[in-house]
C-alpha cells in the first residue's frame, strides 16, 4: 500500500508544475532570485495600457476627422504657443501618423455608412 504522505507529496510536485506552466512563480520571501520572474498581476497592468493609449488615439482621430486637418492644427498651434499647460497639451495633441490614421479610418467608415 502506497505511503498517504508520498501521495499527497506528489499531488503538491504536479500542482506546482501546472501553476508554474500558467506563469505562477513559487518562490520564498527573502531568497535570492537569479531571474526575473514576471508575475500575472504584473502582465496584467500592459492590456489596460494600451486600451487607454488606443482611446486616446480614437479621440484624438475622432477630433481630427470631425474638425478637419488645417483648423485641427491651427487649434494645436495656438496651444503650442500658450503657456504652461498648454504648450504640454498641444505638444500631446500633435497630429501624428497614428492619428491620421484613426481619423482616415474614421472617414472610411462613415463614407461606408452614407452608402
Amino acid at each position: 500500500m502506497a505511503d498517504p504522505n508520498l501521495v499527497d507529496f506528489y499531488s503538491n510536485v504536479a500542482h506546482f508544475e501546472k501553476r508554474r506552466q500558467k506563469g505562477y512563480a513559487f518562490m520564498a520571501p527573502g531568497t535570492a532570485n537569479t531571474r526575473r520572474v514576471v508575475s500575472r498581476k504584473q502582465r496584467q497592468i500592459v492590456r489596460p495600457l494600451v486600451m487607454v493609449a488606443f482611446c486616446a488615439f480614437g479621440l484624438k482621430g475622432m477630433i481630427y476627422h470631425s474638425v478637419g486637418a488645417a483648423q485641427y492644427n491651427d487649434r494645436v498651434a495656438a496651444l503650442e504657443a500658450g503657456q504652461g499647460f498648454d504648450r504640454l497639451g498641444g505638444f500631446m495633441m500633435r497630429a501624428d501618423p497614428v492619428t491620421e490614421a484613426f481619423a482616415a479610418g474614421i472617414a472610411k467608415g462613415v463614407g461606408y455608412f452614407k452608402k
